[in-house]
């Protein structure tokens, strides 16, 4: 049984060298990372092989194990997380439609830290089917909330192009 704590920890140092060393290299040290854990913990290892997969410009790769990931019961922020990278893996592969639905139940059901990259991934995915004002309003609405002046009027803005 690995120390969970620990085996965060190294994860971290090894996301850390992403860019540092070849992409092949950080693959595989991410898969031997999740490989202490996969007996016990498939869906956060298939989650982190994905996520190591489409940091790394391999998007087809990462879609089953995001998939997967989900499917095995993955719970918490990482759910999340999947949701939405599974999301943009999605519009980059070309389904811009799937992506859609998938961001727009994030949006409805959930609500954290990670709301505006709902907001941000769902303005990408509709604008890869010429939904520019909707894209355009979801990109207000998340902007508002972080403006020093002009918050309220920013936003209502942001609903008034979707009417």
């Amino acid at each position: 049984m690995t120390d969970p704590e620990l085996w965060e920890e190294e994860l971290t140092t090894i996301w850390n060298q992403l860019g540092k060393i070849s992409n092949d290299d950080f693959i595989e040290k991410i898969k031997r990372h999740t490989d202490k854990i996969s007996d016990d913990h498939p869906a956060i290892a298939d989650f982190e092989r994905a996520c190591a997969y489409d940091s790394t410009g391999f998007e087809k790769h990462a879609e089953p194990l995001y998939r997967s990931a989900l499917k095995l019961g993955l719970a918490g922020l990482r759910r999340r997380r999947a949701r939405i990278q599974l999301a943009s893996t999605l519009r980059n592969n070309g389904k811009f439609h799937e992506s859609i639905e998938i961001l727009r139940e994030e949006k409805e059901n959930y609500s954290d830290e990670l709301d505006d990259a709902v907001n941000a991934f769902l303005a990408l995915s509709l604008s890869s089917v010429n939904n520019d004002k909707e894209a355009l309003s979801l990109v207000l609405e998340s902007l508002s909330a972080h403006l020093p002046r002009y918050n309220k009027s920013v936003y209502h803005y942001s609903k008034e192009l979707i009417k």
